[in-house]
């Protein structure tokens, strides 16, 4: 019987054999109801010190593609949006963004002025509109409270893996609001975001594994003044 078991479960890869418990060696949040399953996730995201996420979002008419590092007091990364990278670095209420000339003569901008720029941490003035539209980006209590917003009724949609980790997966509306991939292993956190409306897919990683983050050095670094040129 017991081999029997084990090629049932090598070939379904999810279920198990007749009468076993799914839930053998999970963190039991499986057996919870869907919205708990979402609280007791969200709760742990909120808590945890350090989370890694890349993927894509959608917003505000664009699409980028990020790699983040984050803690509750900055974070650390990249953004690609419209053919263009650049890093973004917070520490506290410091914002510093670095990219290429091209990144910052985009659009017809003062080609002398993206040379200078170019490739040093420049400090984004918080009234500039690049503070406010690139900060959330490095905030994890701003980002994950929003991202991990599932919509409609959530319901449970059985039992998947993400990166060799299995999980149990949550869905708002039906799949329609959203879907999202929790950790039956160790501490149930996120593992992989479907946002409502196609308006991208994220994945968690690093859970609480601790990451340098420190303001750049100063010949690294360029006050531009009150207000980044336009790009």
């Amino acid at each position: 019987m017991g081999a029997v078991c084990a090629l049932a479960v090598t070939g379904a890869g999810l279920t198990g054999c007749s009468g076993e418990d799914p839930d053998a060696g999970t963190n039991g949040v499986g057996k919870l109801p869907a919205d708990e399953i979402h609280t007791k996730a969200r709760a742990v995201a909120e808590s945890a010190e350090a989370v890694r996420l890349h993927g894509t979002v959608a917003a505000g008419g664009n699409t980028y593609t990020l790699d983040m590092r984050l803690k509750p007091d900055g974070g650390t990364g990249s953004v690609a949006a419209e053919g263009t990278t650049f890093g973004l670095l917070r520490v506290g209420e410091q914002l510093f963004l670095k990219a290429d000339a091209g990144f910052w003569s985009h659009d017809g901008g003062d080609a002398a002025a993206a040379g200078k720029l170019a490739g040093k941490y420049v400090k984004v003035p918080q009234g500039d509109p690049a503070y406010k539209k690139f900060s959330g980006f490095t905030d994890k209590d701003v980002l994950l409270g929003d991202l991990l917003t599932l919509h409609g009724t959530v319901e449970t949609d059985g039992r998947h893996e993400q990166a060799g980790v299995r999980t149990v997966r949550i869905t708002g509306g039906q799949g329609a609001g959203g879907s999202l991939d929790v950790s039956l292993e160790g501490t149930p956190y996120p593992l992989r975001l479907v946002r409502a409306g196609s308006a991208g897919t994220l994945s968690f990683s690093d859970w609480n594994k601790a990451f340098p983050l420190a303001a750049p050095a100063k010949d690294d670094t360029l006050d531009y003044g009150k207000q980044l040129p336009t790009s």
